[in-house]
């Protein structure tokens, strides 16, 4: 099915996607840090008949960016999906995320395990987490970078294939799949393009959970949950740490898959194997 553009509206303001229309299970699909919906646009096809909504989530792609004062944080984002959801008139629906959606997608399993029928989690689950030890520190970090955007200027591209090869080089992606990212990531401005993206998205988030909170946060998670991980792991990602975060699911299940980050795009077909007929369940 052809993914179509959609836009709604929330609290954090007008949020856009791209929608397939099928008439299977609900799945509210949640990309990563500085994607877009066009994420899951590789994947769609291979994914029968479920109705994949994929969201812009705020601050991304061509959803509005949060108002001047509002942080970008887990827990906001949280709300903004379920935001979502409530405008969609979904009352349970099933979450497939990537990454940092991934994470905002075990949030809200966590949270609201009334609402989320199931879970795929795809290179993330839970939070990332931070030391103890690290707090004074990170505070620092994220405050500076804060202050440090005001008045910075925005690269502008005069033509898009500068920024295909610096998503390409960035996050290790193949030509066409950097393109549709970067395609649906630029905004028109005078003289060329620039990153529709929220500059603030780059502030290192002021405060993580611990290990302990995001085990916790996992074991939480109450649905049937598959996560699937690409082998080799992210640096930020180490084994055994992953697979035994994995295991602390009370209805969950581990495949780990070659390729890099982005596999659900890179090799789609593989990845809607693993997820099977896990949504119809």
């Amino acid at each position: 099915m052809t993914m179509r553009e959609f836009e709604l509206q929330i609290a954090a303001g007008c949020i856009r996607g791209l929608r397939n229309g099928g008439n299977g299970p609900k799945v509210l699909a949640l990309h990563g840090w500085l994607d877009n919906a066009a994420s899951f646009v590789p994947l769609a096809p291979y994914l029968g008949d479920i109705d994949l909504v994929g969201v812009d989530l705020p601050g991304h792609g061509r959803s509005d960016h949060l108002p001047p004062g509002v942080e970008y944080t887990f827990p906001g984002a949280l709300h903004n999906v379920l935001d979502i959801a409530d405008a969609l008139r979904w009352e349970r629906f099933a979450l497939l995320g990537h990454s940092m959606g991934a994470g905002i997608a075990s949030l809200v399993a966590a949270a609201c395990p009334q609402r989320v029928e199931r879970l795929v989690a795809i290179e993330a689950l839970g939070a990332l987490p931070e030391t103890a030890e690290r707090t004074t520190a990170r505070l620092r970090e994220s405050v500076s970078a804060t202050r440090a955007l005001r008045g910075k200027a925005l690269r502008v591209f005069v033509d898009p294939q500068p920024a295909v090869r610096a998503r390409m080089h960035a996050n290790a992606l193949s030509e066409p799949v950097a393109r549709l990212l970067v395609e649906r990531g630029l905004a028109d401005v005078e003289g060329g393009h620039t990153w529709s993206s929220d500059p603030r998205l780059t502030v290192p988030t002021m405060v993580r959970m611990t290990d302990a909170q995001v085990d916790d946060l996992v074991a939480g998670i109450e649905c049937p949950t598959r996560v699937i991980y690409a082998d080799p792991p992210q640096p930020y990602l180490p084994e055994p740490d992953r697979s035994r975060r994995a295991r602390l699911l009370p209805q969950g299940d581990l495949i780990v898959l070659p390729g890099g980050h982005h596999l659900h795009m890179e090799t789609p077909q593989a990845v809607a194997e693993a997820i099977g007929r896990f949504f119809h369940e």
